[in-house]
């Protein structure tokens, strides 16, 4: 599909979406605890619930199909239900993507995930994102979230042969679809998620990303996108949260990284590829942007593999 930069992104940070937990619960509950990753979102799938953590004024109100992903917080408190009596605790880890006998119609019933990101990915990602995102189910824009939901639930309750399978792919694909009706809800930070979705410097960005070799002027660019020079820049820097040849060295950057990893390309010629003069070029520009030489980084990546499968 021309011009689909977020699924090229995508592809270059190994963005997953993990389910990890979830439970289904009646009457007073709360579950509280420290968060360990990135990135986490739990899905209201039925029932209405009250999410808190740091660094926001207040709680967020829940309602079914809504989901709420948390970035970069370190901790947690999501309570519901009605009725008289003390507060059940609860946690993800008591029924463990387990919801046989569920209602959602009856039940409060939430699940939990985390966002898995390469290095690179987190660096992307996290920015591009704010502390705290709610998608709402009741947008328009949600629709296909809603259905992501309901199938995940399916499988989730249902007990049915290749279930476990299913729950991975499914959630893939709720976070491309949060992902989507995130950006049709809210006003997105300066940053790659941004700018991906930008139309206007959609046909800019077509150039850079078929051609990041090239070296790629201002006024190239600016003419791709039917803006003056000045109009280009100040808008690219608005939505990018930086210049359109920063983002196009960090592009190349993204490029080089999965290179890297992926295969045994020598150095001098992924610097051609990439459209740098020289081997020591690429190298130095390579060690400003992730902290560490080429060969550097494709030893440590590939020692984390070999110890991550052993």
């Amino acid at each position: 599909m021309t011009g689909d930069h977020l699924s090229e992104v995508f592809d270059l940070v190994e963005v997953r979406g993990v389910l990890s937990g979830g439970f289904a619960v009646r009457g007073l509950w709360q579950s509280c605890g420290t968060i360990n990753e990135s990135m986490k979102f739990f899905a209201m799938v039925g029932g209405r619930a009250r999410v808190n953590t740091n660094g926001i004024d207040g709680p967020i109100d829940l309602e079914p199909g809504d989901v709420v992903i948390l970035n970069g917080r370190s901790w947690l408190r999501v309570e519901g239900g009605t009725g008289d009596g003390p507060r059940r605790e609860v946690t993800p880890e008591e029924n463990e993507l387990r919801f046989i006998g569920a209602d959602r119609e009856t039940d409060d019933v939430l699940l939990g995930g985390r966002i898995d990101l390469n290095e690179a990915g987190r660096a992307v990602l996290l920015k591009a994102l704010p502390p705290v995102a709610h998608v709402r189910a009741s947008d328009a824009a949600a629709a296909n979230m809603r259905g992501s939901l309901d199938r995940l639930f399916e499988e989730m309750s249902g007990n049915r042969m290749g279930s476990a399978f299913a729950i991975r792919q499914y959630g893939q694909l709720l976070l491309l679809d949060v992902l989507r009706a995130y950006v049709n809800q809210a006003e997105l930070p300066p940053g790659w998620l941004r700018v991906l979705t930008d139309e206007r410097l959609r046909p800019a960005l077509d150039l850079m990303h078929a051609d990041p070799a090239k070296s790629w002027g201002l006024e190239d660019l600016a003419r791709a996108a039917a803006m003056s020079r000045t109009a280009f820049a100040e808008r690219f820097r608005t939505v990018a949260g930086l210049p359109p040849l920063t983002y196009l060295n960090r592009w190349r950057m993204l490029l080089a990284q999965k290179a890297l990893r992926d295969g045994d390309v020598r150095v001098g010629s992924l610097a051609t590829e990439l459209g740098y003069a020289s081997e020591s070029a690429f190298s130095n520009a390579f060690k400003r942007e992730v902290g560490e030489s080429p060969l550097r980084y494709r030893n440590r990546i590939r020692s984390d593999q070999s110890l991550a499968a052993s």
